[in-house]
């Protein structure tokens, strides 16, 4: 059963039969041209570009929150275009040159208006939740660079079962909460309800391990040059899901302090 990563930035289809290698374009009369080829290198700088551009829109909004702004309006309409950007890259990876600073911009208005929110009720939990997802990130890339975790077949089952099973998950619970009395079990601060945040939060970290190996192989299959925008995005993704996890979780401990 062959599983690959379920960040839709960072699967085998995309990264194979629509982002043809150039190396596979190449007939008698052309040369490679291998600045226009996706490298690690390249995917590394267009991460942090992205990181720039999310941290520079959410410092906006959190300093507009703290100056008498309601944060919810922004955060939710970033939300909004950021997926509306996620969806249309998944189906268009070529455009992601421009989608991705997009969506990185857009984002920033939903960390920053969540961020604000959750600082106003518990202050310092900000700056707790981005250090645990940075530590996160450099340990699971760690791990991955010196080969101590390997991303085998097994491990991309297990890792997009767990990943389905909390998508799914998510999505009853908000329908039900939406319609009836429901209140799903990972609301409040019960262990049960922290059980689940440690477990997702666990689950977003694998995904990490999914992402760097899509990323080196796409590099190793000279993917043009899009890809790095396009893999850049993927990551994003997924430490943007970590970060909101950190939060929830957090919030879940102070909330019984």
């Amino acid at each position: 059963m062959n599983f690959n990563s379920k960040n839709p930035f960072l699967n085998n289809k995309t990264f194979s039969s629509t982002a043809v290698s150039k190396k596979d374009e190449v007939h008698q009369a052309t040369l490679i041209d291998y600045n226009q080829e996706m490298t690690l290198s390249g995917t590394i700088n267009k991460s942090l570009i992205l990181f720039l551009l999310l941290t520079a829109s959410a410092t906006v909004i959190w300093w507009l929150a703290f100056n008498g702004i309601n944060p919810m309006i922004p955060a939710i309409g970033g939300a909004i275009v950021g997926l509306i950007l996620v969806v249309i890259s998944a189906f268009k990876p070529q455009y992601s040159p421009y989608l991705a600073p997009g969506y990185a911009l857009f984002e920033g208005l939903f960390i920053g208006g969540i961020s604000a929110i959750f600082e106003a009720m518990y202050p310092g939990i900000v700056i707790q939740a981005v250090g645990a997802t940075f530590v996160t990130f450099a340990v699971c890339l760690g791990l991955y660079k010196y080969k101590i975790v390997k991303v085998t077949e097994q491990f991309k089952s297990v890792v997009v079962a767990a990943t389905l099973a909390i998508a799914t998950y998510y999505l009853i619970s908000w329908l039900f909460s939406m319609f009836t009395s429901f209140v799903p079990v990972h609301y409040g601060n019960s262990m049960m309800s922290i059980g689940i945040s440690v477990f997702v939060i666990v689950i977003a970290a694998l995904n990490l391990f999914l992402d760097f190996d899509r990323i080196e192989k796409g590099t190793e299959q000279k993917m043009p040059k899009y890809m790095e925008w396009y893999g850049a995005m993927g990551l994003m993704i997924t430490l943007v899901w970590l970060y909101i996890e950190f939060l929830r979780l957090l919030s879940k401990l102070n909330s019984k302090n």
